[in-house]
């Protein structure tokens, strides 16, 4: 290896090792941190880093990587390394991350909170060192011309819906910024698409997505005698909806898995009980549809768009016309208008956080921002459904509605905070190197 090839496969390895502190980061809040190798004589003492020591080391090692000899984005033949252009990115979400109400606040998401779990106070410059990450990664996007949101080859429906599927779903691309990979092969997806009956998008996230043009679908919607039919119109099946609602939820009368239609209605012969809709992310409608090798996309450039525009907001107590220009490109490449112009801070902030469930559902995104966020009332909603009924048993055209209420779950009456966290497993506090219990377990 040259020494070149040496520099680059060290930054690499800094930017996989800050992705996996990242990740604890994000479940467990600060942790031990080894930075060398362990003699099997040495002692066992690795005492637990503060939320703010463990945010600092995580930035510390990214930028190690992004000075170093890093591609800003990897070759084909290389197509799956760690590159600048992720090292950036990541850098913005830690931040982001570090800079939200949950652990950036005055008062503490739980009783017990502590230095290993949040800041303990607050700071705008948290705010504002996000934003100056997310502005210096968009300036590099612009100067290097290599990243940029795919677009539709026309302007219809199922155009918009395969842009937006060879987003998340392709290897390499123009939005893919890190990615997580089982193999090369096209069938590791088949694991996953066989237990796809064993969980199901609720009413609650269907009813986010909004009409094709934009409009907000109505939060009183009449399920019994709708005017407008919530997913394709009668006979014809024209869908009526977010391109990306179909390509997140397989709906009733859409295409699933194998060619056929969607067993999500009553009198289907393969229905499964459940929420009435099923999760259509990476399982797709067709065997085609998943005879590329596939990946799971950890960061894509969509989600730093929505972050960074987040991020504006908070630094400048309103959205400005960069931020509202980030939101309007995810919107517009599936075809939906513009947000309306004049939002406050809060009205801005909450169409954010909803297009981020929409764009990225299933990315391992929600979770995140409602912990972030510390978003204590959607946890506590009820839940809904939907039940329906085809007028046909294999390809229905029409279809009959009703609302229903899902069964309690257990957060909607013992809601704690403490599950914004992870437990410590008790084994592994006994082995006194320094790891301490989370708060409220």
């Amino acid at each position: 290896m040259s020494a070149n090839e040496k520099s680059e496969r060290i930054a690499e390895a800094k930017v996989v090792i800050a992705l996996c502190y990242f990740e604890m980061l994000r479940y467990v809040g600060g942790v031990t941190w080894l930075d060398h190798y362990i003699d099997v004589n040495e002692p066992m003492n690795f005492p637990r880093l503060t939320f703010a020591e463990t945010v600092s080391k995580i930035v510390g090692l990214l930028d190690e990587a992004i000075g170093a000899n890093l591609a800003w984005k990897a070759s084909s033949a290389d197509d799956g390394r760690m590159t600048k252009a992720g090292a950036m990115a990541l850098k913005f979400k830690v931040l982001q991350w570090a800079a939200s109400p949950t652990f950036n606040s005055d008062t503490k998401w739980h009783p017990e909170a502590d230095e290993y779990t949040c800041y303990g106070n607050y700071s705008t410059q948290r705010w504002a060192d996000a934003a100056e990450a997310g502005a210096a990664f968009f300036a590099e996007v612009d100067r290097q011309k290599e990243y940029q949101l795919i677009q539709p080859t026309e302007e219809t429906h199922r155009a918009r819906r395969l842009a937006y599927r060879q987003a998340y779903y392709n290897r390499g691309g123009t939005e893919i910024l890190i990615s997580t990979r089982q193999g090369y092969s096209s069938d590791i997806h088949g694991s996953f698409i066989s237990q796809r009956y064993y969980s199901g998008p609720t009413l609650n996230y269907v009813n986010m997505f909004p009409w094709e043009d934009g409009s907000d679908f109505p939060a009183n919607f009449d399920w019994k005698s709708p005017s407008k039919q919530p997913f394709f119109t009668k006979g014809e099946m024209v869908p009526t909806r977010d391109p990306r609602l179909y390509e997140n939820v397989a709906c009733p009368g859409d295409t699933y898995c194998n060619g056929t239609t969607a067993p999500v209605y009553l009198n289907h012969a393969d229905y499964k009980n459940g929420s009435g809709f099923l999760i259509m992310k990476h399982i797709l409608q067709e065997a085609n549809d998943r005879s590329a090798p596939v990946q799971w996309s950890h960061t894509r450039l969509a989600e730093i768009m929505l972050g960074y525009a987040e991020v504006l907001n908070e630094v400048n107590g309103r959205p400005t016309d960069e931020a509202y220009r980030m939101v309007n490109e995810v919107r517009q490449r599936v075809g939906l208008s513009e947000l309306p112009t004049k939002m406050n801070h809060n009205q801005f902030l909450e169409a954010v956080l909803r297009e981020r469930a929409l764009e990225l559902g299933f990315e391992e995104v929600r979770w995140f921002d409602l912990v972030r966020r510390n978003r204590q009332n959607d946890f506590k909603k009820k839940l809904y459904g939907l039940r329906s009924r085809g007028n046909d048993l294999n390809h229905p055209t029409e279809f009959t509605f009703e609302k229903v209420e899902l069964e309690d779950h257990y957060w909607a009456t013992n809601w704690d905070t403490k599950w914004y966290l992870a437990p410590i497993p008790q084994d592994e506090i006994n082995k006194n190197y320094g790891m301490t219990q989370n708060p409220g377990w």
